[in-house]
């Protein structure tokens, strides 16, 4: 009877143990701490209307921006998020079609925002400036009101746009801002 041959020793492993260990550990890892995790996807686009508004400060200054009008639930609700800029003169008027306590917040938007909520009539009633972006805390208007602009983060202090100060749009009344 013959004997079965001896197996030969293992060549060692391919990675040194501490090696292994370390890719294994950082691998295994990786999935806790979201490393594996892909990006959220940004939503399809949804059209918004484009329209122009100005701003007239309490000392007479008046200045012009071209707005998004988010109208619809769906508008409102998706905004400004997954944007990653916003060209400095421009921004994105919110009409809730009609007079109400509102708040806004800044979850999935990236781009640091100026919030000015607006009475019926187009007056700023309070600002939430230089918010926090991809923040979901409540941003509240502090008293009812019809519409909110954002524009971006700074522009009111830049261009000393205060409480009280005047959004002119055909949504308040006004003529059609050229």
């Amino acid at each position: 009877m013959q004997t079965p041959p001896r197996p030969r020793p293992s060549p060692g492993p391919i990675l040194p143990r501490r090696a292994l260990l370390r890719t294994v550990g950082l691998g295994g890892l990786a999935p806790l701490l979201g490393l594996t995790r892909p990006a959220a996807a940004a939503p399809s686009p949804i059209p918004f209307p484009t329209s122009r508004v100005a701003v007239v400060t309490h000392d007479g200054r008046r200045y012009v921006f071209t707005v998004e009008v988010a109208r619809t639930p769906t508008q409102r609700a998706r905004g400004l998020m997954y944007r990653r800029r916003l060209a400095p003169d421009h921004g994105m008027l919110f009409d809730f079609g009609g007079i109400g306590a509102r708040a806004m917040w800044m979850k999935n938007t990236y781009v640091a925002l100026d919030i000015l909520f607006l009475e019926n009539d187009g007056r700023i009633w309070s600002i939430a400036a230089e918010t926090t972006p991809l923040s979901e805390a409540i941003l509240p208007a502090q008293g009812p009101i019809r519409a909110a602009l954002e524009l971006n983060a700074g522009t009111c202090r830049l261009l000393g746009i205060e409480v009280g100060d005047v959004v002119e749009h055909p949504l308040f009344g006004h003529p059609p801002v050229p």
